[in-house]
């Protein structure tokens, strides 16, 4: 397992400790998917400028849940959050797994396929 270095210690486990059962849970919530969706480019981005139509009081829990199954990273800087899609790691442990789940959208018409992972 990784932390990261801050005020407060966040657990990011390893690729190797992921597992297909958590991931498939955290990405079950239709919040927690508008999240991932939102990230799928895999670059970092400001918690703040995702649009979910959740309470910011539950968005906590919810990146908390993607980060812990390891679906996305959380860097803290100040007082703002960062995520970013663990795509690299997903691929490794799980291929094809990120290709279904943005293969459809919420209401399962056909969404943009993501840019594949960097190599």
């Amino acid at each position: 397992m990784s932390y990261d270095r801050g005020m407060a210690a966040l657990l990011h486990p390893d690729r190797e400790q992921l597992r297909l059962e958590d991931v498939l849970a955290a990405l079950g919530h239709p919040v927690r998917m508008k999240i991932v969706r939102a990230i799928a480019s895999g670059e970092e981005t400001y918690c703040g400028a995702i649009e979910t139509g959740a309470p910011k009081s539950t968005l906590t829990h919810h990146w908390r849940v993607l980060r812990e199954s390891g679906v996305i990273h959380l860097r803290h800087s100040g007082r703002r959050n960062y995520l970013t899609l663990r795509r690299e790691d997903l691929d490794a442990r799980f291929p094809g797994l990120l290709t279904v789940v943005f293969s459809d959208d919420a209401d399962g018409h056909a969404a943009p396929a993501p840019p594949p992972a960097p190599h």
